[in-house]
């Protein structure tokens, strides 16, 4: 009588066993590394908290010195001291912290000398990050199998196929900025981007972007000097890009949806956002840099919607001059305010940049703090409106909180985004002319203009239904869940069949 053969499972479970196959019944491990600048670490952590809630087992990696002052930062609660996931562990998500050393010392002044912080995170950096992900790699169960990173960052394909892992390249911004730098080829073949005249008229042959000028294209783009270490970093960066094998981004579907589908002809493109802590409350992972204020007790004490909240985010600076416009603007008008001033806003130096006097003058309708936290008061009844870099989080942020912006770009992505903001959205308004000097007269025209609740109330309604699209997005069968389990289910395939690959090759 012939014995009767195995069942394939069977033979496929030995064979994965005895190979040291990764067991498909083991998560996808993921070493997730933050971009050490506020603006992208807020979402990075977020992202962690979204994958390891859809099975993932995620290595959080900050820099040391990111690490250092959020843990000064959150000084009154010291579990959050060593181990800034703790509270997010102790509700059952596999979440480990470690830290790298971005390549200067902790006590650097990287907002006096970003020059040097941009060198450091171009050269030095990659190989702080590959000792650390051998170590990482080396020692975890389950094994690591693929590495998340910003998009920023020059190193990230190179790492990844150095410790056989899937590159996932996590893009922070809107789908349109990630086109034209993706597409920055095109910009110079056509000469709107790296030449000696560069054109001035619309560019209007990017895939699946529509006409846009010059002046609403990132900062970078519009420079004439190419060769600083900021575009040295873009162009290397959108080089690792092309060999990655995902990309996430911090956008949704149906705000951007041809930007998107051009884009998913290139690179599997994801838009997963808005990425934000659960329940859009303040979230249990510290990622402030300065001590909060709490502005609630005050914020209590004023009319709704009566108050226009103003922050430049955590980064870039402000020009003395302009500061003091907008100061000055503010004694024009009636309006209150709350204004977060961090204490590098012009520079580390410049302590005291506001005009003599003001405190003094705004004193009972202006209150004026280091830092906050900007969902707790986005979401404060009283707020009406927000001056505003336009930073991506923060343009998203108002959105969720049906809060029109007041738009006044620094640097970067800020000036594509006011571009999506008042002319594309209309849920805003320009402080002044966004390509050159504010006066005080505008800026308090245009503080009356969006703060007036007869004048404000269109763009008070355009935010609304704004909020409705990232809300159903964020539905059971909305885009951006859709979006995330298709990713995971094609990362699954891919790390299997890149070890089914391996084994084959006798690797």
């Amino acid at each position: 009588m012939r014995e009767r053969p195995f069942p394939l499972s069977s033979i496929i479970k030995n064979f994965t066993e005895s190979m040291a196959f990764p067991n498909p019944q083991h998560p996808p491990h993921a070493i997730l590394i933050a971009y050490p600048t506020l603006g992208h670490v807020i979402p990075s952590v977020h992202l962690a908290i979204k994958l390891a809630s859809c099975g993932f087992v995620i290595t959080f990696v900050n820099t040391q010195s990111i690490h250092h002052q959020t843990s000064k930062a959150a000084s009154n609660s010291s579990h959050h001291k060593d181990d800034l996931f703790a509270a997010v562990r102790d509700s059952g998500l596999d979440i480990r912290y470690t830290t790298v050393s971005d390549g200067l010392p902790v006590a650097f002044d990287r907002s006096l000398h970003h020059e040097e912080f941009m060198q450091s995170l171009l050269h030095v950096f990659s190989a702080h990050v590959e000792e650390l992900v051998a170590k990482i790699v080396k020692e975890s169960v389950p094994p690591v199998t693929c590495l998340i990173a910003d998009t920023f960052f020059v190193w990230p394909s190179m790492i990844a196929k150095k410790f056989d892992l899937l590159h996932v390249s996590f893009w922070t911004e809107p789908a349109l900025v990630f086109s034209l730098y993706y597409h920055m080829d095109l910009l110079r073949k056509n000469g709107h981007f790296a030449c000696q005249d560069t054109r001035k008229d619309s560019v209007d042959y990017i895939p699946g972007v529509k006409a846009i000028h010059p002046k609403d294209m990132m900062s970078y783009l519009q420079e004439k000097d190419i060769s600083t270490v900021c575009h040295q970093i873009i162009f290397k960066a959108f080089k690792e890009i092309r060999s990655a094998d995902f990309v996430l981004c911090n956008s949704i579907q149906e705000l951007e949806p041809h930007t998107i589908s051009a884009l998913q002809a290139h690179v599997p493109f994801f838009a997963v956002g808005p990425i934000f802590p659960s329940g859009f409350i303040k979230s249990t992972v510290p990622t402030s840099l300065w001590l909060e204020s709490d502005c609630t007790q005050w914020l209590d004490s004023k009319p709704h919607a009566s108050v226009l909240y103003i922050s430049f985010g955590s980064t870039v600076h402000v020009a003395k001059s302009d500061l003091l416009e907008i100061a000055n603007g503010l004694l024009l008008t009636h309006v209150n305010f709350l204004w977060v001033l961090r204490p590098d806003v012009v520079s580390s130096e410049d302590q005291h940049p506001l005009p003599d006097g003001f405190e003094e003058a705004v004193r009972g309708r202006g209150m004026i703090i280091p830092w906050c936290s900007q969902i707790e008061v986005l979401t404060h009844p009283a707020i009406g409106g927000f001056l505003s870099h336009c930073g991506w989080n923060s343009t998203l942020e108002s959105i969720w909180s049906e809060v029109p912006l007041l738009c006044f770009p620094l640097l970067t992505d800020q000036f594509t985004n006011r571009k999506l903001v008042v002319d594309d959205w209309r849920i805003g308004i320009n402080l002044g002319d966004p390509c050159g000097m504010i006066s005080k007269e505008e800026v308090s025209k245009n503080i009356n203009r969006l703060m007036d609740e007869k004048s404000g109330a269109e763009f008070k309604s355009a935010v609304r239904e704004m909020k409705k699209i990232l809300e159903n997005a964020l539905m059971t069968n909305g885009s951006s869940v859709k979006n995330m389990e298709y990713f995971v289910r094609d990362l699954k395939t891919k790390i299997f069949a890149s070890h089914a690959k391996n084994m084959c090759n006798g690797h």
